[in-house]
């Protein structure tokens, strides 16, 4: 266990010897021994999340009557400023009549389903969880029972889910998941777990089959470091803990855990470990699975963990990586011993415009092939800058449209660059001086050999940190009668142009022969790349004002794209994961020996399925709704 009596004095002379001491110098010895130590317990996060959509209450972009949007609240570069062209380019784009007076007001909340009792099963888990910690409120209980995929956010504004949790439970402790799990063993309930409910997959939707009573285990009163060793960079922490958490309060004692997906904000570490996450930093720091060297889960066959961690180990089959990707399948993560990293030493900022996409792939390849691949590296297709351009607010004065007016012909004219074909990466270095001295000038040596033009750091800081602003759009769409959502895959080098293209072409067939109204909205960017190939990440959306039924014209759209995606060689997910929306293409990329294999481990594990998700179609084909019972 870790060290809670060690002197403050103590405290600091472990970390500043971890860390190279304060200025990043070496340090002066190495620690010997226990180098554990238990941090202080950060303050209780007073910051409200929306329970109707994505992100943080206080924000959400509105248009206003002169049709300008504006990003409400403080938190992000492109809020509360005015950004005039943002809607009247997606109106263009869509071809659709997008404004401020032709809106689609939510209705939320939608009709709640009754919440089942069961007065002895509350009983027992109020002998040792206090008042505050279970609720049957019908909100706190909906927003349990969805993610974040369009067809979710659309049903509990505008129409309703069929089925929800019926108690929601927010344990404190290890102990108490434990003491959870067996009170529900033991009175017949049903448990999933809940992290930050960012998921896009409808991991968290309840088949309308289940009829017993379903307990929300929310995880995020579980969110601390119990103990942190930065000689040895590793830490012990809570699974209920956000990444927005984890980073603040890592970065106290000079170090970070380095993951960084697009949902850091609100997504849990246990939450990262279940969907087998990727984060934007990937290059430099790893997927989770890299980076977490243990875990301690309740299942209800007993809790799984070990007494100790080490670099890496030979010890048979290890049942922790039946929790990667595992979907709340098996049991609740309550714990995870993970890798840490220094606080880089310098962190700077890039972007390069490439003559086409084409360019800026060739451009990832033989950057990849360099080893000086940086931190984060994504290529933008020719929407997305367009989309970027359209989300920078009005210029102002004389020296600001000059500008723009200049960098306009030194792309257009000086370059050569078509503007309606270019591309655009944006760039995240991280490290010592040394390596991203390196890196920049190998990165941008490889990009001018493919026809690439530095397009200066504060463009590529604006792009990187946008990705956290932007996940509000898609709630403001809906508002406005457009329907959208992402998806992933991740496909070999050789295969990457032609599955884009496959991609495109494909949807843009299925919009048309579905008759829907206006033009599709397809974009794609690439992302982390690999040795191997490189992950391609998809928007795809539509105007559905006139649609009978929106969502399930976007679902049978995405459908015939993750066909063709499947087609031209690329994988079902990256890191999205597959919950219930993907169970259909499982076959396809599974063989029946091994499908068979998971479906008989959760068999083992948990033969009464206690733990009833039913996501990755562990227990064959499940009904969310009452027209997929009937069928």
């Amino acid at each position: 266990m870790a060290d809670k009596s060690g002197t403050s004095r103590r405290l600091d002379k472990v970390v500043l010897n971890a860390t190279g001491g304060q200025n990043g110098g070496p340090s002066a010895s190495a620690s010997s021994g226990d180098t554990r130590f238990t941090p202080p317990v950060a303050p209780e996060s007073t910051e409200v999340e929306s329970l109707e959509g994505w992100g943080f209450a206080d924000t959400r972009f509105v248009v206003q009557p002169d049709g300008s949007t504006v990003l409400t609240g403080t938190r992000y570069n492109i809020s509360n400023v005015a950004l005039p062209d943002l809607m009247p380019w997606f109106a263009a784009k869509l071809a659709s009549p997008l404004s401020y007076e032709n809106r689609n007001e939510p209705h939320y909340p939608p009709q709640i389903p009754e919440a089942r009792k069961d007065e002895k099963l509350v009983a027992a888990l109020r002998e040792f969880l206090k008042e505050d910690q279970l609720t049957d409120d019908p909100k706190q209980r909906l927003r349990r029972g969805h993610g974040h995929t369009g067809g979710e956010i659309w049903a509990i504004r505008y129409t309703k889910l069929d089925r929800v949790p019926d108690l929601v439970v927010f344990p404190r402790s290890h102990e108490e998941v434990v003491r959870l799990v067996e009170v529900a063993m033991k009175h017949g309930a049903c448990v999933i777990p809940f992290g930050g409910g960012t998921n896009v997959t409808e991991a968290l939707r309840i088949p309308l089959a289940e009829k017993r009573v379903v307990i929300a285990v929310d995880m995020r009163q579980m969110n601390r470091i119990l103990w942190l060793d930065p000689v040895n960079r590793m830490a012990c922490i809570e699974a209920g803990a956000t990444g927005r958490h984890l980073m603040s309060e890592l970065a106290k004692f000079g170090l970070t855990m380095g993951h960084e997906p697009d949902s850091l904000e609100f997504s849990t570490l246990g939450g990262w470990i279940a969907t087998n996450a990727s984060g934007m930093k990937k290059n430099r720091y790893g997927n989770i699975e890299d980076l977490v060297l243990d875990m301690q889960v309740v299942t209800a066959q007993g809790i799984v963990e070990r007494p100790r961690q080490a670099p890496r180990e030979s010890v048979g089959v290890n049942p922790r990586q039946y929790m990667f990707g595992s979907e709340g399948n098996f049991g609740i993560i309550t714990t995870a011993v993970v890798k840490l990293f220094p606080v880089p030493e310098v962190q700077r900022y890039g972007s390069v415009l490439f003559p086409d996409l084409k360019a800026g792939l060739a451009f990832l390849y033989e950057l990849q092939k360099s080893g000086a691949v940086p931190a984060s590296v994504r290529v933008m297709d020719n929407t997305q800058f367009h989309f970027g351009q359209a989300l920078k607010p009005a210029k102002h004065g004389l020296a600001a449209k000059l500008k723009s007016e200049v960098e306009k012909v030194v792309v257009t004219k000086l370059k050569g660059y078509d503007p309606y074909k270019l591309a655009v990466a944006t760039v995240v270095f991280e490290g010592s001086r040394e390596e991203v001295a390196f890196q920049e000038k190998t990165l941008y040596r490889i990009a001018a050999e493919h026809g690439g033009m530095k397009g200066g750091g504060a463009n590529g800081e604006r792009g990187y940190q946008l990705t956290f602003g932007i996940a509000y759009i898609r709630d403001l769409t809906f508002e406005h009668w457009a329907i959208a959502e992402s998806f992933e895959t991740s496909v070999p080098w050789s295969l990457a142009m032609d599955l884009y293209e496959r991609v495109q072409r494909r949807v843009e067939k299925e919009h048309a022969a579905m008759k829907l109204p206006g033009k599709v909205f397809f974009t794609g960017r690439l992302t982390q790349v690999y040795q191997t190939g490189v992950v391609i990440y998809f928007y795809l959306g539509f105007y559905a004002k006139g649609v009978k039924d929106p969502v399930g014209a976007y679902a049978a759209l995405e459908h015939a794209a993750r066909e063709e995606i499947l087609a031209a060689g690329g994988s079902l997910s990256h890191h999205h994961g597959i919950g219930k929306i993907r169970r259909d293409f499982l076959p396809e990329v599974y063989s029946e020996g091994a499908l068979a294999l998971n479906r008989k481990v959760k068999a083992a594990i948990d033969p009464d399925n206690v733990f009833g998700a039913s996501n990755s179609g562990i227990n064959g084909p499940v009904a969310l709704t009452p027209d997929e019972e009937a069928h």
